[in-house]
């Protein structure tokens, strides 16, 4: 089964989210690229139309425009080590917590033959899990890596693999992903 890794948002702004997952989401990432297994991230921003009144953007409606990740400002942008790896690979631009919406995430997958999604990065209870979600009902079987996700709290953390799990798809460790796609 044809399987690629989606890394969600791992941008400057949820760094202090990611000190236990960024290592696991590098071993993920070394491990589809020796590989040659597809290998896919997502980057979260809003455009200055986004973030002007009125606005449109339900997130940015949500948490205001100064809540909100500017497209171009430091905090928009990847992670040093997320940079180096993603050179080369699709980068998805999204504004919204589903990266499938408004986006061309399902013609790349389908382009590459992706049967199963392995799905990481920040935040577990919010875009990961919904774009998991989402994946899950466009057909993809869908792996969550709990270990290699991040967010603001444990009990954050904790409700967004118990509520995938539950009805949409394997919670897996690192460890176990690589052991099965081995």
């Amino acid at each position: 089964m044809k399987t690629a890794l989606l890394v969600i948002d791992v941008q400057q702004i949820f760094s202090s989210m990611t000190d236990r997952c960024l290592p696991n989401i590098l071993k993920l990432d070394s491990h589809f690229s020796t590989h040659n297994l597809p290998r896919i991230f997502t980057q979260h921003g809003h455009t200055k139309e986004e973030l002007t009144p009125p606005f449109k953007n339900q997130l940015v409606k949500r948490w205001g425009p100064s809540g909100s990740i500017a497209k171009g400002s430091d905090d928009w942008k990847l992670m040093p080590d997320i940079a180096k790896i993603a050179e080369g690979c699709s980068i998805i631009g999204k504004n919204t917590y589903d990266a499938f919406i408004n986006t061309n995430l399902a013609d790349v997958l389908k382009e590459e033959g992706t049967e199963r999604l392995v799905v990481c990065g920040v935040m577990t209870d919010c875009c990961v899990d919904t774009t998991a979600r989402s994946a899950f009902n466009r057909g993809f079987e869908t792996w969550m890596v709990k270990d290699a996700c991040g967010t603001a709290t444990k009990k954050q953390h904790e409700a967004g693999l118990v509520g995938f799990g539950y009805a949409f798809g394997e919670v897996l460790e690192t460890a176990e992903v690589l052991e099965r796609l081995q």
